[in-house]
Parts: C-alpha cells; structure tokens; sequence
C-alpha cells in the first residue's frame, strides 16, 4: 500500500471518529444546554421584577425556587382575557405574573426585538397599575459590545423602571429610547415615556424602541384590564 494511500485512509478513520465524538457530546449536552437556557431565561423575568441582581450571585436551585414561588406563567388572547395553559391556542400570547399572596404585583411580557445584527430578546415588566413599567432585561441579542451591547447592562435597563406606557393624557405611546440624554433631547411632558439613550447606538435603541412599541401594542387589552382594575 502506498503512502499515498495510507494518508487518505487515516484522514477518512479521523474525520469519522472526531465526528462521531463531536456528536455524542452534542447529543450529550443537549439536556444541560437547554435547562441553562431555561433557567437563564427564568433569571431575567425574576430581575424584570426586582427579585433578583446582577451584584447577588445565586446558585441555580435558588432561582428555580424563586421563580416556582413567584411567577406563574399564563397566556391571555386578542381580547386580554388571561387563558389557563390546558385552554390556550395558538394566537395566545405569552405572560409571566409575578403573584405575592394570591395578588398580581407584576405583568411580564417577552420582548423579541429587531437589532442592527440579529434578534434582541428580554423581558419587560409592568405594575398591575397596567401603565408603569417595573423593570427590562435582555437575555439574548447580536448587538455590538461597548455600543449597542450595552443593552444587556445594568446602568441602561435600570433607566426602565418607572416610566409609563401612558402619556399625560392617558393615550397609549409605549416607552421609547431617546437619542442621547433623555434631560437634553425630549420635552419634559414626555420625558416619563423615555429612557437615556447607548451614545453610539442610535439604530440599536431605534430598532428596540419599535420592537417594544409594537410588543406592548400586542398586550395592550391585557394592559386595559389591570388599569381598569378587571384583573387582581
């Protein structure tokens, strides 16, 4: 046999064997990579509503208790009418309420957002006042890091919490990114409807800021409800 030959046949023995090994390691760490995934996914509806923080490092049995002790997760249809698992169907939409006592303190809704380079996935969260948002986080997104990553940081989605979905008048205008300072560039009667811009990131917030409109334009009969006090 020539060595030539030889050659071929132990590339072809390797490439069999390394593929082999690479698919049961992925076949192996399926189930891991997707209880992570869960349980990330678990971690941002907790900090959407101020149970847990970046600074307080939790073990993974914790945030799964915290979240079976806190958050039920329903569905509600076009009309807002929250929908019990067995009953939903496919046009339901998702919700997350965050219950103390039998109560709704929290509505969280999943956010899946355009961004300059891929998909921006989060959580926002809103009172059962139906108006002010409680909290925003992002679990997932494409954007680039110092500039639109910044999305995924503290200092910007803290900016969140306590600006409404209503203006002065009562009239629906979702909560916005503005480009820069929020003091410097919009006007005081709307400044409770925006949050800072990312210097650098102007199509990033542009983009997001179109993805929540039109996400909480969606939820928006649920959200009638909590402000007419048809839901406790």
């Amino acid at each position: 046999m020539s060595s030539y030959l030889r050659s071929i046949i132990f590339a072809a023995v390797l490439t069999v064997i390394c593929g082999s090994l690479l698919t049961l390691a992925s076949t192996g760490l399926k189930e891991y990579q997707l209880k992570n995934i869960a349980l990330d996914k678990q971690k941002n509806i907790l900090k959407s509503v101020g149970l847990i923080h970046d600074k307080k490092p939790l073990s993974l049995d914790t945030i799964d208790k915290l979240y079976a002790e806190n958050i039920k997760q329903v569905w509600v249809d076009v009309s807002g009418k929250i929908i019990p698992e067995q009953n939903k169907s496919q046009d339901d939409l998702p919700v997350y309420l965050y219950v103390i006592q039998n109560n709704i303190q929290s509505y969280i809704i999943p956010v899946d957002s355009r961004g300059l380079w891929g998909r921006i996935l989060g959580y926002l969260a809103i009172k059962n006042d139906g108006t002010t948002v409680s909290g925003f986080t992002v679990y997932s997104h494409s954007e680039t890091p110092g500039l639109g990553g910044e999305i995924e940081k503290g200092w910007f989605q803290k900016n969140f919490s306590g600006k409404k979905i209503l203006d002065d008048r009562g009239n629906f205008v979702s909560v916005a990114i503005a480009k820069g300072l929020v003091k410097d560039k919009i006007h005081d009667t709307r400044q409770k409807n925006v949050v800072d811009g990312i210097s650098g990131a102007t199509l990033t917030g542009k983009f997001l800021s179109a993805g929540l409109k039109r996400t909480l334009i969606q939820y928006e009969p649920l959200s009638k409800k909590f402000r007419n006090n048809q839901i406790k």
